[in-house]
């Protein structure tokens, strides 16, 4: 009995996720949600393009600054914020193209 239960359950669970993806299939990515929503993160990954290198530009000047400043204890740590600006400029740059190029593809 609770075998048949089960069973029937997942039938219907089955038939529910079908009919379900078989209704949004097609509206869903046509629906102007999806359409606006693919458009921001389009927009967004290319400001984070063009912002991010600024941005680390004018950290990694105001680092060489704060350096040039300090004394040799406080140098190591600017050198060690220098890197990691570049290193999150990198970062940001490589996954704000892997945004867009996965977007593109399901255009």
């Amino acid at each position: 009995m609770i075998k048949k239960i089960k069973k029937m359950g997942i039938m219907i669970f089955v038939a529910v996720m079908l009919f379900t993806d078989y209704c949004f299939a097609t509206s869903v990515g046509e629906s102007q949600l999806a359409i606006g929503t693919e458009n921001l993160i389009k927009d967004l990954t290319n400001w984070l393009l063009i912002l991010a290198p600024v941005l680390t530009a004018c950290l990694i000047g105001y680092y060489l600054l704060r350096k040039s400043a300090s004394d040799e204890m406080d140098t190591k740590r600017w050198d060690n914020r220098i890197k990691i600006a570049i290193i999150s400029c990198v970062g940001v740059v490589i996954a704000s193209g892997l945004i867009n190029v996965i977007i593109g593809y399901y255009r």
